[in-house]
């Protein structure tokens, strides 16, 4: 798909631009086909970069800010690491375009969401049944159904944990987009989680492996 702007002598004025398409799911990684990588891939990363590239011209004319939809789940996952994979890989384009822009005076923003399951819905409730109806025949060897019901009440809780002020992340977006001096990271989370990327980021990653895992410690392989 090709993604056309206007072009740049029709424009009289362009402040900004919010990447924040964006879908989610649930499922360990070989639970997932190689189909499902390249939707997520192509929504959650290949989605942002192309509309990205198709506004560089107006955005370097007008010193614009580009604003991009990441999640806190960048640094650590519970469940949803094909979710994570594209949110950090989307960070690090940010990091990159960031630097690239400041000689243009393009403003680059990340906005990094807590667990806002409840207001976005971009995360439905997962069902046991479908998710082991789509495993594959190996998979199945693996894993058994008690296991599968296990990981999506797990997985479900936390999303019944989910803020429903959703207004906290379009707050951030809003502030990005009019502030004269905007922050690069709006990291929008309860205390809870920012501890969480706090460890991940400070300490070594034992220390974060050791605390997921305890997290995950009532979901067992029989």
């Amino acid at each position: 798909m090709q993604l056309l702007s206007p072009p740049v002598d029709q424009i009289m004025c362009f402040g900004g631009l919010v990447n924040n398409a964006g879908i989610s799911t649930f499922g360990e990684t070989g639970w997932l086909s190689m189909e499902k990588y390249e939707k997520f891939a192509e929504v959650n990363l290949l989605g942002s970069i192309r509309t990205t590239l198709a506004f560089l011209p107006l955005l370097r004319k007008y010193k614009g800010c580009i604003v991009f939809m990441s999640s806190i789940i960048a640094y650590f996952t519970l469940g949803n690491g094909i979710y994570s994979v594209t949110k950090a890989a989307i960070e690090k384009f940010c990091d990159a375009l960031r630097l690239e822009m400041k000689k243009f005076g393009v403003l680059v923003c990340i906005i990094q969401p807590g667990n806002y399951a409840h207001s976005t819905k971009i995360q439905p409730p997962v069902s046991a049944e479908e998710i082991w109806n789509e495993l594959s025949k190996e998979e199945k060897e693996v894993y058994n159904k008690e296991y599968v019901q296990e990981a999506a009440n797990f997985f479900n809780n936390i999303l019944n944990e989910g803020s429903t002020n959703g207004n906290e992340a379009v707050d951030a977006m809003v502030h990005a987009l009019t502030s004269p001096a905007p922050k690069a990271c709006y990291m929008v989370a309860e205390l809870k989680e920012k501890l969480l990327v706090f460890v991940c980021a400070l300490f070594p990653t034992v220390v974060m492996d050791s605390v997921l895992s305890y997290a995950l410690s009532n979901v067992k392989l029989a």
